[in-house]
């Protein structure tokens, strides 16, 4: 039989917990969110004159876990919506509903007997063949299953998501010494196709991998700190984005973490590890226990490594200074090494700049860098089955854009372990092998095939599911079609092919408008269909804008006429191509880039995409048929009118109020509640799927029998309704919500919604609103004003209110 998971039931609702249930509430998994009975009434119960025995009384600490998803940032739910779908009660009164579910996830607190005792309860009400799966950071899965029945142990593994749960894509699988392997093959499986995870397999050790090697990291990190008299903020200036890693870099990571978490984390190797070494790196250095006892733990006390106060400039990031622990101004690091890395092409390039650099920001990189590498090597098989788990883990845990063996690689083998020999460091075993098979790389890349060196001296092929595409690969195995400076056509197999932005942040020029051109013939000759997609770091963040803005400021109005008479061109033939089109937007999907997806037949949209028509804070209105779509598809909505016909109006408005307050969506479902998107368009939870998604969804088209659409017409609201958004914007304006240029910006937007200067009702075309949107498109950008909040964006990369 099929297993399936149709229900869930999370045990524990503090921030894990409730998180995780959100989770699968976001993926349409209806979820129990139980968790224990207060035992004392709070001042609220006691006002109202409730007991203990109240059920809101009872559910009180599940509700607050719940009512969190609401209020948390970044928000945990893709849709408000979606917490419906989560039920709430305690371990007291509502156990009994663990045999309605397929999967129990246990997120309590992080003590062994608790969890027993938790098990205990879970058996006498779990039915034979459900789930059991313990959400621990570290705690051992084997001893957490002690005393259980044969078919609780034979079901039960850890599952150990990272924080946010909607957001980091680690979700580390841990089977225990009798989990059922099909059991551990369906949870590899779910989470990654259901849930949208990364799914790596881990062992039965001490923190696993990802907080095994990351605290590991922390540690040296704070101990290189103080060995080289650095500050929290030079350290963070060293180990951020310049080093492939997220802003938080070291301390701010701390912060977010919570400093309570990371003790009790480190400790836990610490008490566990049998190596001296071990121990006394995880040793948690005296300052840190000092914060944890004066409770500076971090972000959601307020205060930790960083703290910020108001000043005369305004809001100010102070730094603590470990000697004294006293907050400090933060400042700006002087280290060559870093400003040259800075400066630095290449990601491999930025490493090897700071690691072999000759000051001491380069000697704290080197220094944590060598350890981390070592002790990566050293206990890679002790934690996972291969080099490739730990890299992952490692980027999809941490977010660091290299794993460990990939940084190995990115600085050199072989340099790197001559310069470890003459400091006096013992080299692990399998790093000897390496070298002793005369290679010099962990990673071999081939014709886009990768393989991963493992013990024994070979070179394995690492797994390419069918669901990854790699369009960088791809274009390696000779699949490439056309090319230019800003875009790509590649065959993606199967008769589809892909229309990939190149240009630098994927913006739009006249570059890659003309190879939508030729992707729509060539698309036409040879292929069923054509997917709209790439793998940058956001799908599109607009037109570029550096060249508009220069354009306009030599006034040269009809460079800017032929620019938007070019993106009218390339939508009409994509749009009426008789083969279909799917456009895959993910994260910042901005501006023109929202254009873009107007111009397919379908969508596929990561459920991480964040959409909006955002051109109001560049003093412009969307110019290449955002507003004629919008406007379009808000038509789309009204209901067919009996005998009395449905007025237009509040579908066009509420439109005109998504363009107008440049609203983006918080994710691919809230893009459709937005209008950006249509409700038959598609989400797929797993970025590394979008593409395959997109491809299928091109081949579902084709065989049901695609044809192209057919030319719009529409009956406008006219003069009236133009009356009538006008006193929409008045009544912003009046309320100081608006200045007197965003006036005129949103009177130009409502002027094209409602059609112009004709009667309400008058059937007008496409081509008529885009002639209209263009006009004012081209209006705006000649105004003084509107390129100041151009030039603003560019140099500031925010908008500017004038």
């Amino acid at each position: 039989m099929e297993r399936k998971i149709r229900k869930a039931a999370v045990l524990g609702s503090g921030v894990m917990g409730a998180g995780i249930a959100g989770h699968l509430a976001n993926v349409g998994i209806p979820t129990y969110l139980l968790d224990i009975v207060p035992r004392e009434l709070n001042a609220e119960e006691t006002k109202k004159g409730l007991t203990l025995n109240d059920p809101a009384v009872r559910n009180r600490i599940a509700q607050s876990g719940k009512d969190r998803l609401l209020k948390d940032k970044p928000a945990p739910l893709y849709d408000n919506k979606n917490l419906d779908l989560i039920k709430v009660g305690n371990f007291e009164d509502h156990l009994s509903v663990l045999s309605e579910v397929d999967w129990i996830i246990e997120v309590v607190v992080e003590n062994l007997e608790v969890k027993k005792s938790v098990f205990a309860s879970v058996e006498a009400h779990r039915k034979p063949g459900t789930i059991i799966s313990s959400n621990t950071s570290g705690v051992s899965i084997n001893e957490m299953a002690e005393g259980r029945s044969d078919d609780f142990r034979k079901h039960f593994l850890g599952t150990h998501f990272f924080n946010p749960p909607r957001y980091l894509k680690l979700l580390e699988i841990i089977p225990g010494y009798d989990t059922d392997p099909s059991v551990v093959d369906f949870m590899m499986n779910f989470g990654e196709h259901v849930l949208g995870k990364g799914t790596v397999l881990c062992k039965d050790t001490p923190n696993f991998i990802a907080n095994r090697i990351g605290t590991y990291g922390l540690q040296v990190s704070i101990h290189e700190l103080v060995r080289l008299g650095l500050g929290v903020d030079e350290v963070d200036a060293l180990t951020g984005p310049v080093i492939g890693r997220p802003k938080s870099a070291t301390f701010r990571t701390l912060d977010v973490v919570g400093l309570d978490t990371y003790v009790h984390v480190a400790n836990n190797v610490k008490n566990k590890s049998q190596d001296e070494h071990e121990k006394a790196v995880f040793e948690v250095p005296p300052f840190v226990l000092q914060m944890v006892e004066k409770r500076w733990i971090g972000q959601k006390a307020g205060q930790g490594f960083f703290k910020q106060v108001k000043s005369a400039q305004g809001k100010e990031i102070q730094a603590l200074d470990i000697d004294t622990l006293e907050y400090r101004p933060s400042v700006k690091p002087k280290f060559p090494s870093l400003d040259a890395a800075k400066t630095a092409k290449s990601l491999q390039e930025k490493l090897k700049t700071l690691v072999y650099g000759k000051d001491k920001g380069s000697e704290f990189v080197w220094s944590v860098f060598k350890k981390v590498l070592l002790y990566s090597a050293e206990r890679a098989h002790e934690i996972a089955d291969d080099i490739v788990a730990v890299d992952q883990a490692m980027k999809w845990g941490f977010g660091w854009e290299l794993g460990p063996f990939e940084t190995w690689d990115a600085i050199g083998v072989e340099k790197s372990v001559t310069r470890m020999r003459e400091e006096g460091e013992r080299i692990p075993a399998l790093v000897e092998e390496l070298l002793a098979s005369g290679k010099h790389s962990f990673y071999q890349k081939n014709e886009g095939k990768v393989a991963a060196f493992s013990i024994g001296g070979v070179y394995k092929n690492v797994e390419e599911k069918k669901e990854k595409i790699n369009l960088a690969a791809l274009k390696e195995q000779g699949k490439l079609i056309r090319k230019n400076a800003g875009a790509a056509l590649i065959d993606l197999g199967d008769g589809v092919a892909c229309l990939e932005f190149t240009s630098p942040n994927n913006a739009l020029g006249l570059d890659v408008l003309q190879m939508a051109n030729i992707a729509a013939d060539e698309v036409q000759k040879n292929f069923l269909g054509l997917v709209i997609g790439n793998q940058g770091k956001n799908f599109c963040v607009g037109m570029n804008l550096a060249m508009a803005l220069m354009e306009a400021q030599d006034e040269n109005w009809l460079e800017l006429d032929m620019l938007v008479n070019n993106f009218h061109k390339a939508g009409r033939a994509l749009r009426y191509m008789h083969r279909p089109v799917v456009a895959a937007p993910f994260g910042m999907t901005l501006g023109g880039g929202v254009e873009v997806v107007y111009l397919a037949d379908r969508v596929q949209a990561s459920a991480e995409t964040y959409l909006g028509l955002v051109e109001v804070g560049v003093g412009l209105l969307p110019g290449g048929g955002g507003t004629k779509e919008m406007l379009f598809r808000a038509m789309e909505n009204v209901p067919e009118g009996g005998s009395v016909p449905v007025d237009s109006f509040p579908f066009v408005a509420k439109a005109f109020e998504t363009i107008a307050t440049a609203k983006v969506s918080t994710s691919g479902q809230e893009a459709i509640n937005l209008g950006y998107l249509r409700p038959a368009d598609r989400v797929s939870v797993n970025p590394d799927h979008l593409l395959y998604d997109a491809k299928q969804l091109v081949l579902t088209m084709d065989k049901e029998g695609y044809t192209p659409p057919a030319p719009r017409k529409i009956r406008v609201i006219g003069e009236t309704g133009y009356a009538n958004l006008r006193q929409n914007v008045y009544a912003m304006k009046k309320s100081g919500y608006i200045t007197d240029h965003d006036e005129l910006i949103v009177s130009k937007i409502a002027y094209v919604m409602s059609g112009g200067n004709v009667p309400a009702g008058t059937v007008v075309t496409e081509e008529y609103i885009l002639e209209l949107e263009k006009k004012a498109f081209l209006e705006l950008i000649k105004t003084p004003k509107s390129q100041q909040r151009m030039q603003h964006m560019l140099t500031k990369n925010k908008p500017l209110r004038n």
